[in-house]
């Protein structure tokens, strides 16, 4: 008889899904299906995806994660496994898209996390499903506080992961089955077996997110768009990466570099005036034409003429500064770190 292993949320732990399969016996023939989040977090998301993308008899379902990179909306673990999943990034997320967002058969329903009790499971908005958080909002407007599940009054079992519920599986009469156990934050990796409803759980190997966070901030860091993005973002992205668990000292030459920069609009602002009065007094009514020639010639028009705020120069970007540093032939470091 074939058997179904039901996962909860893997995050890219490959050896304890590799423990997993193992450990409850799992063959060829038999079907593997994972209630989402395979990546972020965890030390390999590359072989989790390949394993589910390669892999006869596995299904995978969508969950908030993945519609993270297939959205485009990437926070911090977003960006690590961008990183971590390397040039094959795209491809992945183009076979995240095709996930569906549950799977049901006649002796069980599965979602990655969320749904309406006695609702059509394609009448269930995907946001729910998937557990984002305008889906959490959904749900507790139509629940309040309580969980969905407890509302659950439906014979056929359901599945679900997402919600961390401890390093054991939350199992409710029997028919009702929370499967994410923390496997990322080094707890346990579960699944549920069936046609005998058997929980099958295999320890995690480290707290792989503490670990992975700290080695990929780095490299993280160093894709960050820092010269496009406006001083006040820049400074306000600093502080949102502050993490006390962290060594801070890339995000120390980032913060460094933007004081430097604006440490330099004193010197900027005399060298454009300097160019400005310089101009003037060579080119006369001609100032216009002379000025335009300038590599500076916009600023040096609008300071001229009254409109350049000498506090920041016009300049509301790492970028623009250093355009202007270089157009007035002054050095500035151009790259954080």
């Amino acid at each position: 008889m074939q058997s179904t292993l039901i996962i909860g949320d893997i995050h890219g732990c490959h050896a304890e899904l590799l423990d997993l399969l193992d450990r409850a016996g799992i063959g060829d023939d038999d079907l593997v299906v994972s209630v989402g989040d395979l990546v972020d977090r965890g030390p390999d998301p590359t072989a989790v995806v390949e394993l589910f993308r390669s892999r006869p008899n596995s299904l995978a379902l969508c969950g908030n994660h993945e519609r993270k990179h297939i959205r485009g909306v990437l926070s911090y673990s977003q960006q690590v496994a961008k990183l971590q999943l390397g040039a094959d990034y795209e491809d992945h997320v183009r076979w995240m898209a095709t996930l569906p967002y549950h799977w049901e058969r006649d002796d069980v329903r599965v979602v990655h996390w969320g749904l309406y009790p006695g609702v059509p499971l394609d009448e269930v908005p995907e946001d729910v499903r998937a557990g984002t958080t305008s889906g959490d909002a959904r749900l507790r407007e139509r629940y309040g506080d309580r969980p969905w599940y407890e509302f659950y009054t439906d014979d056929k079992p359901v599945v679900f992961g997402h919600s961390v519920v401890g390093p054991e599986p939350l199992v409710l009469r029997d028919r009702i089955f929370g499967l994410d156990t923390g496997v990322c934050h080094g707890m346990r990796l579960t699944g549920l077996l069936l046609p005998q409803f058997k929980i099958v759980s295999v320890p995690a190997r480290a707290d792989h997110w503490e670990r992975v966070r700290s080695e990929w901030q780095a490299p993280v860091l160093r894709t960050l768009p820092w010269q496009t993005m406006t001083f006040e973002q820049v400074e306000k992205k600093v502080r949102s990466l502050r993490d006390p668990e962290l060594d801070g000292a890339v995000l120390d030459r980032v913060q460094g570099w933007v004081t430097s920069l604006r440490g330099a609009l004193p010197q900027l602002r005399e060298r454009l005036d300097a160019e400005v009065a310089r101009i003037g007094e060579a080119a006369g009514e001609e100032f216009g034409r002379a000025a335009a020639a300038h590599p500076a010639g916009s600023w040096l028009l609008r300071r001229r003429a009254g409109k350049l705020s000498p506090e920041h120069l016009g300049c509301s970007s790492p970028q623009q500064l250093l355009a202007l540093a270089s157009a007035l032939g002054v050095t500035l470091p151009a790259d954080p770190v």
